[in-house]
């Protein structure tokens, strides 16, 4: 689990404004707000300084939920060298009282955070939301499921610190109940410990179950474009809150409808961030959260004769065996091993020790490999 640490800020000198009100009747009590927050926030709430929640996020402002309404602040005052700790949609902050501009003095402790690599050469994450309960990925049905893009979503959720949930929406254009159980259940086999719930925005299926789900806590909302974020989010709302736009027919994308990250209170209860559709989903140190997608390898490596065996060609490898008698598709090994190589490069560009082992790993097989050469150059002569 991702846990962040207050941001340095202005030295704090405002009037005391003390809450009396308990968390359970605190005016920010549907955006999460709770006894643990309370606590956090008491040292800040001494200097006068008012909770917020971060409901949006753009050029170096933000749209805050406070006791009395929703403020626009200045951020300069929490910007840090690291990009993981800049403000984002989802975080608790302490907020000037009054004045204009208003500013965010600092952030509360991060619960959790949903990070990715960025698409730089640098090595850099990216967090797209903070605080969240629940992660809840959107696959259209519109389209041929991508299962491996499915396991990359779920180890970033799990790495997070937060409850995946797989919603596979526009079930409507899948009329077949049959058909429909047997995309559920190829899912569910590549999601272990997750819910998949097939959902319509269109004929209402699923919604309510889904509202149900997510009525306690924070849940962002995850896809790519043309998955149909913007209108499951809709759903949930009761109202067009955000825009949609038409996919194209040839391939069922579509265009960046979300362009920021918003926190939306639902009805029901819970709140909800909705995120821009996502082109690239890098990993970024996330080796538990892959581990955690593919439970049945992990515990299958568990079997095997070596403690650090490669599942390549080793002598009784347990992995291997599971190919060989049906029980573990290839598909699913190779996207274990794919995720495990991205990983490890990302984790590497950061941990100079992990360099030094993957490099001697490195020379090692290339010398091994030329010794197995040169023996069988010997055998031929």
């Amino acid at each position: 689990m991702r846990r962040g640490r207050p941001c340095e800020g202005f030295p704090l000198s405002f009037p005391t404004a003390s809450s009396e009100a308990s968390s359970v009747s605190h005016p920010l009590a549907p955006y999460g707000w709770d006894d643990a927050w309370e606590a956090e926030f008491t040292p800040y709430a001494a200097q006068g300084l008012l909770p917020g929640r971060v409901v949006r996020v753009d050029r170096g402002q933000c749209d805050v939920a406070v006791p009395g309404g929703t403020v626009r602040a200045d951020t300069e005052f929490v910007v840090p060298r690291d990009p993981m700790k800049v403000v984002c949609t989802g975080d608790w902050a302490a907020v000037d009282p009054g004045g204009d501009p208003r500013y965010v003095r600092t952030l509360l402790p991060r619960r959790t955070a949903f990070v990715r690599s960025t698409s730089s050469k640098r090595s850099e994450g990216q967090i797209l939301a903070a605080n969240v309960d629940h992660a809840i990925i959107a696959v259209p049905l519109a389209v041929e499921l991508d299962l491996g893009r499915v396991e990359r979503f779920l180890a970033l959720a799990w790495e997070s610190g937060a409850q995946p949930l797989v919603v596979l929406t526009k079930a409507d254009l899948v009329p077949d109940p049959t058909g429909l159980s047997y995309l559920v259940e190829d899912v569910e086999t590549s999601a272990p410990g997750v819910q998949v719930l097939a959902v319509s925005s269109a004929t209402g299926e699923g919604i309510d179950v889904l509202s149900a789900l997510v009525a306690g806590g924070t849940s962002v909302l995850l896809g790519v474009s043309g998955a149909g974020k913007s209108t499951l989010a809709n759903a949930l709302l009761g109202e067009d809150v955000m825009e949609v736009q038409a996919t194209r027919d040839a391939d069922g994308k579509g265009r960046h409808t979300t362009t920021t990250r918003n926190l939306l209170v639902l009805p029901g209860g819970g709140v909800l961030i909705d995120t821009p559709g996502l082109r690239g989903v890098g990993l970024w140190d996330a080796g538990q959260g892959v581990g955690q997608v593919f439970a049945e390898i992990e515990e299958l490596a568990e079997g095997c004769r070596f403690h650090d065996c490669a599942h390549g060609s080793e002598p009784g490898c347990a992995v291997l065996a599971a190919l060989e008698d049906g029980s573990l598709s290839e598909r699913r090994l190779e996207s274990y091993r794919k995720l495990l190589r991205e990983n490890q490069r990302i984790v590497a560009k950061t941990d100079a020790r992990l360099r030094a082992e993957i490099a001697r790993d490195w020379r090692l097989k290339a010398a091994e490999g030329r010794a197995a050469m040169e023996a069988k150059r010997g055998r031929i002569r």
